[in-house]
């Protein structure tokens, strides 16, 4: 078990989630999303990690929008922290990024496609900062391992690991729920990305496509399978979204799912 400011994470502690929009739109609907995901949660009794990227700098055309920049970005997110109460995670995507950004978030993040950038791993366990290792769409399970002791010799103290989805032939993504338990053996809490695992890499050409209506079911399965956490992205309105909204859950509906994946989580832990 780890401990996230007042969240207990992994060991038999309840189901808790990571959401947010996938990039930084602006800093009114940034705040307006967090403060109803807080309601949201403290209704249905999940405890709540906040998210939002400061820039997508992977992102597949050139043209696509990228987000405010580390220094904007991390000042929206120190407002929202303030106002709000909630931890803060964020990616970031070079090592120089890995000590500002640790001055503002709770948790830092390492996407899937740098997954294993040995620079970017130690710089952000270097901070001292828990971090969230997210599992490579090219990589086997139990590869995490390398990454996970990468961080951890760089002094990383608490570490979630992250599954969202293997490439299955181009353009789409495959979950294979045995890595639940395979990342589990390597002794840290193990979190599920029901968006991005629905998502479909570059599927539209200069942007990815998704199948939304496959988040619900996913994220079912995998709660039902132990996982300790579920890390979503979420929007007022997907379709008008910046980033990824082909795979964003509709904040209106956020409610509903946790509701049904809280269930769950309870059967499954008794």
């Amino acid at each position: 078990m780890i401990k996230i400011s007042d969240l207990k994470i992994g060991g038999g502690a309840p189901l808790f989630l990571i959401a947010g929009p996938c990039v930084i739109e602006s800093e009114k609907l940034t705040l307006a999303i967090a403060k109803e995901l807080k309601k949201i949660c403290a209704r249905v009794g999940i405890g709540l990690i906040f998210k939002a990227s400061f820039d997508k700098a992977n992102r597949s055309s050139i043209d696509s929008y990228r987000g405010p920049g580390l220094k904007k970005g991390l000042q929206i997110l120190e407002r929202v922290k303030s106002e709000t109460g909630l931890p803060i995670l964020s990616d970031i995507h070079t090592p120089d990024q890995a000590e500002p950004a640790a001055e503002v978030l709770d948790v830092i993040q390492i996407p899937a496609f740098l997954a294993r950038q040995t620079d970017l791993v130690v710089a952000a366990a270097k901070t001292g900062k828990p971090l969230n290792l997210k599992k490579g769409q090219f990589m086997a399970p139990e590869e995490m391992s390398n990454v996970v002791e990468k961080a951890a010799r760089a002094g990383a103290k608490k570490i979630l690991v992250t599954e969202r989805g293997t490439f299955f032939g181009y353009h789409n993504l495959v979950v294979d729920f045995r890595s639940f338990q395979i990342m589990k053996e390597l002794g840290w809490p193990v979190v599920f990305d029901a968006t991005h695992s629905v998502q479909r890499p570059a599927g539209k050409g200069k942007s990815s496509g998704g199948d939304r209506e496959f988040i619900p079911l996913l994220a079912r399965a995998a709660v039902a399978a132990g996982i300790d956490g579920l890390f979503m992205e979420v929007h007022p309105h997907p379709e008008k979204t910046l980033s990824d909204g082909a795979n964003s859950w509709p904040l209106g509906q956020v409610e509903h799912l946790l509701e049904r994946l809280i269930r769950i989580s309870r059967v499954g832990s008794r």
